[in-house]
């Protein structure tokens, strides 16, 4: 029997709570972890990124089978979770640890991330220019065991935050 080939992708969508729930349950994601990637501190705490001087944002990684749930399919499922016009944070999220992000692993990524910003700019979605990055994954660093599934653990207080936020307005409205 073949193993299957597992791969990784990691997107900053500005809160890392509000960024797992649109990735958790499609056949062939086994895995999305909140954590940190991007910035010049090993091991950074929660209170590291919050405070915004260890440079990381705060990312989900998913961890997916390709030949069930492909790379161009994670980016549809990415780009109408975020405001991709925003450079300083995410809704009610401001700040460098909550800016938006695609981290790549393979050129394969790298150019499909690539090719679905430039059809996003093309589309004439939005007045603003898009500003999310495409960079190379650095190491990852997962959150601290309680940001894990923070939509399943802490669901009132989850859905709270999520619904003062803005987020699902601008999807609303923007993505629907």
């Amino acid at each position: 029997m073949t193993e299957k080939k597992l791969e990784k992708a990691t997107f900053a969508g500005g809160c890392f709570w509000c960024m797992v729930k649109p990735f958790k349950d499609w056949e062939g994601i086994h895995d999305v972890v909140s954590g940190y990637m991007g910035g010049h501190v090993e091991n950074p705490t929660y209170e590291d990124v919050k405070r915004g001087d260890s440079g990381h944002l705060e990312v989900v990684e998913i961890t997916y089978d390709p030949s069930l749930f492909n790379y161009n399919e994670l980016l549809d499922l990415y780009w109408p979770q975020i405001d991709p016009t925003d450079a300083d944070g995410q809704f009610q999220d401001r700040g460098h640890s909550y800016s938006t992000a695609i981290f790549y692993y393979t050129e394969v990524q790298k150019k499909a991330a690539e090719l679905s910003k430039v059809k996003l700019e093309q589309s004439g979605r939005f007045s603003k220019p898009i500003v999310t990055v495409i960079r190379p994954a650095e190491t990852f660093y997962r959150a601290e065991e309680y940001h894990q599934d923070y939509y399943l653990k802490e669901k009132t207080h989850y859905e709270e935050d999520r619904a003062k936020s803005g987020r699902d307005e601008f999807i609303t409205e923007n993505w629907k």
